[in-house]
């Protein structure tokens, strides 16, 4: 029984069209994994071979899927390098239009190499299933082969254990205040009763689970302020502006900021940030005198 494909670089450009279309309109999980590592770990090997080998004699099967995943481990985190130096940086689309972009074009220049060779000398897929052609290959070759297929689905195996379970890193919540301008700078330092002075308050949770969380805000042990009911999952970011109007004069006046961490019935104090602002009761212009 044999089984052949032709033009196997239009399969390939296909299986990375579905994957395109998959992961931006059709978020299937367990088919965009499949389809994720061998877009990863095999294709872009592959054509980069089939463009370096067009003819059906310069490698033999094995030697083709062995260069396809060393090659395709090594070409797609140049790629991510290359990424890396861009306005684009390593994300999810650049990386999915890049890896694609280097298919389609190994894909043309293997076409254009086939197309220059006598269609009988061309290379395809064929798959033969003959037991006695199996028995007559040599001891070597039999073990290269089997220990070649155990290698293939062993790696595979690992990476599907290790995208289902993945490990989980440390466990934190950043809290944060920025000035009006959404920078590290310009905070208040110095109001007049009265007077409202603003800050942006922060929180991204990277906590790996949905968490709630509280802030109060205290000026000089009294508190002006108080968010609670602030729901976030993993790696989602909060942010609000807040007011802060003093009411007593004084010098160095501590504003703590105070994140609060659980539920109603079991919330702990989590992390705490303050600023010190002198509070007057009017502001002197500066006269310049010539």
């Amino acid at each position: 029984m044999k089984f052949e494909i032709k033009r196997d670089y239009i399969w390939v450009n296909l299986i990375v069209l579905i994957l395109i279309i998959i992961i931006s309109l059709i978020p299937i999980k367990p088919v965009r994994i499949v389809l994720g590592l061998l877009f990863v770990l095999f294709l872009p090997g592959y054509i980069f071979i089939a463009a370096l080998f067009p003819k059906k004699g310069d490698l033999d099967s094995i030697e083709r899927v062995a260069l396809s995943f060393g090659l395709s481990i090594a070409i797609v985190p140049l790629i991510g390098l290359i990424l890396n130096y861009t306005p684009w940086g390593i994300r999810l689309y650049p990386i999915l239009f890049s890896i694609s972009g280097f298919i389609l074009i190994c894909s043309i220049i293997t076409w254009y190499r086939r197309n220059k060779i006598s269609e009988e000398g061309r290379f395809l897929i064929s798959f033969e299933f003959d037991f006695p052609k199996w028995k007559a290959i040599g001891r070597f070759d039999k073990f290269l082969s089997i220990i070649l297929i155990i290698s293939i689905i062993s790696a595979i195996g690992m990476l599907i254990y290790v995208i289902a379970k993945p490990k989980i890193g440390k466990r934190f919540t950043e809290f944060y205040i920025l000035g009006p301008g959404g920078k590290a700078d310009n905070y208040p330092s110095e109001l007049t009763i009265g007077e409202t002075g603003e800050v942006i308050v922060g929180i991204i949770n990277r906590e790996h689970e949905d968490v709630n969380y509280g802030v109060v805000i205290n000026m000089g042990g009294e508190e002006i302020n108080k968010l609670s009911s602030i729901s976030l999952a993993h790696d989602e970011k909060w942010e609000k502006k807040v007011n802060i109007v003093p009411k007593e004069i004084g010098e160095n006046i501590k504003v703590e900021f105070l994140l609060f961490k659980g539920e109603s019935e079991n919330i702990e104090l989590y992390r705490e940030l303050h600023l010190w602002i002198d509070v007057l009761r009017f502001k002197m212009n500066k006269i310049n005198i010539l």
